[in-house]
């Protein structure tokens, strides 16, 4: 989660709050709801072809990303339980965040579809099945979470669907780029601040595809970039399949084959 209390800090606050289960009740519900936003999304602005209703949907789902982000700080600040390290827009989901937002503000340009789906489906959509996260709901932590991650996540596919968006293999290394950008830029951050930004400093709490990497930092760093490529390549494969197939049809039709 992108306002991240320290360990001992979450540790304190666990024993009085209802306890997260993965799969539970209350993480199944939002998921259902997550889809059923989507279907109703769609439906009322006609897969993106009713402008006035596409704008609205972009609009409000941009909007409340950016209420969620501003109003959890604001809250974490007063109750005096969130550090200004601990503050800092440097969680891979803040980057996401912020570049869906943009997405949906300008309807969805390609130079910032294309990260927004590698990273807001390679890992929004991971932190949505595998919640790295102490608190159930009704804690506002539990809604923020998936304010946040589950909003990254409907706006990807919502611009997708009505953008008829799909990338190209120059997208996986435009993503990739900035991935590294990222990775640069929060190991410093992590290095001055002491916070786990970006699961750089060691692995999550939560049980999730990165538990299973090495316990040795160095090794577990160089393997987080394996796993982000091909992470990047499986969310392109689908469509680098649609195209071999789209080319053997082509060839198929033209005269003497």
């Amino acid at each position: 989660m992108r306002f991240g209390l320290s360990a001992e800090r979450r540790q304190t606050l666990i024993v009085t709050e209802p306890s997260f289960q993965a799969f539970g009740l209350s993480h199944v519900f939002v998921m259902l709801i997550m889809a059923g936003s989507l279907l109703l999304g769609l439906t009322v602005s006609r897969n993106g072809t009713r402008p006035r209703a596409d704008m609205a949907i972009r609009g409000s789902l941009a909007t409340l990303l950016i209420l969620n982000f501003i109003g959890y700080g604001v809250r974490q600040c007063l109750r005096g339980t969130l550090r200004w390290q601990e503050a800092l827009p440097f969680q891979l989901c803040d980057w996401t965040m912020i570049v869906v937002t943009i997405a949906l503000l300008n309807g969805g340009r390609q130079h910032w579809l294309e990260p927004a789906y590698f990273w807001g489906i390679g890992g929004s959509l991971q932190a949505v099945i595998t919640p790295n996260l102490q608190f159930d709901f009704p804690d506002l932590r539990f809604l923020s979470f998936f304010i946040d991650h589950g909003g990254i996540v409907l706006g990807v596919v919502y611009l997708m669907i009505t953008r008829r968006f799909r990338p190209a293999f120059a997208s996986v290394w435009w993503t990739l780029l900035w991935s590294e950008i990222y990775f640069a830029v929060t190991l410093l951050v992590d290095r001055i601040t002491g916070v786990n930004y970006g699961f750089l400093l060691h692995k999550p709490e939560a049980a999730s595809l990165l538990s299973l990497l090495s316990d040795s930092r160095p090794l577990y760093l160089l393997q987080m970039q394996g796993v982000a490529i091909v992470f990047f390549l499986l969310l392109y494969l689908p469509f680098a399949i649609a195209d071999l197939m789209g080319s053997k049809k082509v060839e198929k039709q033209e005269p003497g084959n």
